[in-house]
């Protein structure tokens, strides 16, 4: 498979296996509003923001990836995060903690999930993201504590996304365990694990490397406004 591909990772999805989320036209399209913030420009050159302009609302704060073309004199730009985008080229170990029950999550987990995503990774998910892909999550005690899932989705490639664990239940390997369980459903059914993580997250470029998670890149998550 071309992992080239993944240097525009949401025009890939979008125009693939994401097709059905995506609004916009031949160059530049963006995920439905209630799906995903995300948008996408097929090739950066002068003028091609222009085309995505007329699918983003005012007011409307949105995420574009990688290399950024001129942009329309609308949109203010308050957030680059450059990130590490990590792929799996191998099967990844099993988890040393002792194991725990792992649910797949759905719609009656939608409230659930939102919360605690916003808790910890705020920004970045919707309510109806859990449709862009299959979550996992850890409860304990009724309370979910720990989710992960499916964000971009594209032929032969899927990346892991919402990999979050509530501040009180940390360091209980929770984290791995779900991603053990994405990891090993995508190795069964031929599909590459992928995933980006914040540079300053030390903690877990760490996790992911013991993982056998391998950096492909550096790439950034720009976030714009549009006034």
């Amino acid at each position: 498979m071309n992992e080239n591909v993944l240097d525009n990772p949401a025009w890939v999805a979008l125009t693939t296996a994401q097709a059905h989320f995506a609004e916009g036209g031949e160059d530049a399209k963006r995920y439905q509003e209630s799906i995903l913030p995300f948008a996408a420009i097929r090739i950066a050159v002068d003028g091609s923001a222009v085309a995505l302009d007329a699918f983003i609302n005012k007011g409307e704060a949105f995420f574009l990836i990688g290399e950024v073309p001129a942009l329309p004199a609308s949109w203010t730009k308050v957030l680059e995060l450059p990130c590490a985008q990590m792929i799996l080229r191998r099967e990844a170990p099993a988890s040393s903690k002792e194991p725990v029950d792992i649910s797949l999550l759905g719609e009656a987990d939608a409230d659930d999930m939102l919360a605690l995503v916003n808790l910890v990774q705020p920004g970045y998910y919707r309510r109806d993201s859990r449709m862009l892909g299959n979550y996992y999550g850890i409860r304990q005690e009724g309370r979910l504590v720990a989710m992960a899932g499916e964000r971009m989705r594209s032929a032969g490639f899927s990346e892991l996304s919402a990999i979050c664990t509530h501040p009180e239940y940390t360091g209980r390997g929770y984290a791995q365990q779900l991603m053990v369980q994405l990891c090993r459903r995508h190795a069964a059914e031929g599909i590459v694990s992928y995933l980006h993580v914040a540079l300053t997250n030390e903690r877990a470029i760490r996790l992911y490397e013991h993982m056998g998670f391998e950096q492909r890149r550096t790439i950034s998550f720009h976030k714009f406004v549009k006034e």
